[in-house]
């Protein structure tokens, strides 16, 4: 399935972010980006219907529903992926989920190189893949994963080449590189890099198969399993 009008969201941190991409232009028509305290389940359809407002689009000219699935905020990924799960039935259109970090990456796509989204996980850990760009398309090099921030900077000063942060953990590892080749930025996500990346992969599914990728076990789960082995 190829979609040519693209609603991508991401409530996976700090900011609720929706945006819509035209495939046949190549264009982002128009993106919101809220860094908010309230509930991501208050303002995520809000922006989304703004946006569709400010288009003169309606609900079903909406041809495909891209989300970040994690890693992130279990929180913000539930109600990310339980958003775009009812949009999806409603309508009678596919959905893709899309990696909080590889939504990152393509965010930074106009850097030609090596481009490391990170984001804050718990303690000293931080989530975090390895990416590059060609300035036109992404690919990925490290899958994403959960790391010390001293080994994920390590490996980074291994490459022995410059390497652009993206996320909210990109100025704490940023510190421990090796200058003045590697480039941090601070930048948290959006809903651009969202579709950027679902357009490529093009891989489409029914709203039935979308499910979270927390990347690490959600509290519950784990208390569940200590109780197991105690």
């Amino acid at each position: 399935m190829s979609a040519l009008q693209i609603l991508g969201i991401d409530t996976s941190g700090k900011v609720a972010a929706a945006a819509l991409y035209d495939t046949e232009q190549h264009c982002i028509k128009a993106q919101q980006t809220l860094y908010t305290r309230r509930t991501h389940s208050q303002v995520i359809l809000p922006l989304a219907e703004r946006i569709l407002s400010d288009l003169e689009m309606t609900w079903q000219q909406v041809e495909g529903f891209a989300v970040a699935v994690g890693p992130g905020s279990y929180t913000g990924l539930r109600i990310g992926v339980a958003a775009v799960k009812a949009m999806a039935f409603a309508l009678g259109v596919p959905c893709a989920g899309i990696s909080t970090l590889e939504g990152l990456a393509w965010q930074g796509m106009a850097h030609m190189g090596l481009i490391c989204p990170v984001m804050t996980a718990r303690q000293t850990l931080v989530y975090a893949g390895i990416y590059r760009s060609s300035g036109a398309a992404v690919t990925c090099e490290q899958a994403d994963g959960i790391l010390e921030q001293q080994e994920l900077a390590q490996q980074l000063n291994a490459l022995g080449e410059p390497v652009l942060l993206v996320g909210d953990g990109a100025e704490s590892v940023g510190n421990l590189l090796e200058q003045p080749r590697v480039l941090p930025v601070q930048q948290l996500q959006n809903g651009a890099g969202i579709c950027l990346a679902a357009a490529a992969r093009g891989a489409w599914i029914p709203p039935e198969q979308l499910l979270p990728s927390y990347l690490q076990q959600v509290k519950a789960e784990k208390d569940l399993q200590e109780r197991k082995t105690h």
